[in-house]
């Protein structure tokens, strides 16, 4: 069970300094992490485009502590719309975004974190593109899905992602689908007690079905955030069986992992859409990719005793 110990370690400082010395830590985080800079980043979102890729753009760093670092978090977005604005790549590029970043969790985050995030989904707009409200712990969600539907009535094309561990997360996915949300389902990638969340990863999978299920009988946009060839399976029965297009759905993917399956969907004239990840403040995003398969967290281990 190396998962939740990770998940500890991702808010730990000294784990923190300790993976940022390690020698491999480089190699991996390249493996994840499209880079440091818009400049890094934007190479890549053309690449995947011309490969019929869409992309989710996420400027890494929630763990902010001050109002200005809120603004910061607000304005690097802004910059990166700018340069998709410059070369015309707004109908292939959304963003991702965590409201923790802008502030969420600071004095009178609510209202901090709305200010900051309603001129990002409004500058993304303008260039024919949106906005999706990434899922974080279960003490944000009220708040995450408050400010979802605030900016919706404006920008009715706002996204939220929902997390298949968390009981709570069927009636969430009733109420979205509902009134027509662009929805992205997660398995959900923080450490949640279980008076809140299922443990058992076989009984995730089956809530993460009855969710797709509910979201694609819906009046929504369901996106579908999985790796796991059997997930992505199902979707695609559900999504027959719901009598939807091709283009009434989308799949989601990890920068970095499974990448010929990416490119096989597309092949087949399935949306599908690369979650990349930049920024220089990486560590807990890192952390997260690497509980989740344990994989990635030996390829971690041997780079690191391959360097040393």
């Amino acid at each position: 069970m190396l998962g939740p110990v990770i998940l500890a370690a991702s808010r730990s400082d000294k784990m923190r300094r300790f993976v940022s010395a390690a020698p491999g830590t480089k190699q991996v985080v390249a493996r994840f992490i499209a880079g440091e800079s818009v400049d890094d980043v934007v190479p890549i979102v053309q690449e995947l485009s011309d490969r019929g890729l869409e992309v989710t753009l996420d400027v890494v760093g929630e763990d902010i502590t001050t109002v200005e670092q809120s603004y910061a978090a607000r304005d690097a977005y802004l910059e990166l719309i700018g340069r998709l604005k410059e070369l015309g790549l707004g109908a292939r590029a959304e963003m991702s975004v965590k409201l923790s970043m802008f502030g969420q969790s600071l004095e009178d985050g609510h209202e901090l974190a709305l200010a900051n995030v309603r001129p990002v989904v409004a500058a993304a707009a303008e260039i024919g593109t949106t906005v999706t409200l990434d899922a974080e712990d279960h003490t944000t969600l009220d708040s995450m899905f408050a400010i979802h539907e605030e900016l919706r009535k404006d920008f009715p094309q706002t996204g939220c992602v929902i997390q298949a561990y968390l009981f709570r997360t069927e009636d969430d996915a009733r109420r979205l689908a509902a009134n027509g949300s662009r929805v992205r389902i997660v398995k959900g990638a923080y450490k949640e007690p279980a008076s809140v969340a299922i443990q058992d990863k076989p009984e995730i999978d089956k809530a993460y079905v009855r969710i797709m299920k509910i979201l694609m009988d819906g009046e929504g946009y369901p996106m579908i955030g999985s790796h796991d060839p059997r997930l992505i399976a199902v979707g695609q029965e559900l999504a027959r069986r719901a009598g939807r297009k091709l283009d009434e759905y989308e799949f989601q993917m990890l920068y970095g992992i499974r990448s010929e399956e990416q490119q096989r969907l597309a092949a087949e004239g399935h949306r599908m859409r690369v979650y990349t990840a930049y920024g220089t403040d990486w560590y807990g995003y890192f952390m997260r990719r690497l509980a989740e398969k344990p994989a990635n967290l030996l390829f971690f281990v041997r780079s690191i005793l391959t360097k040393g």
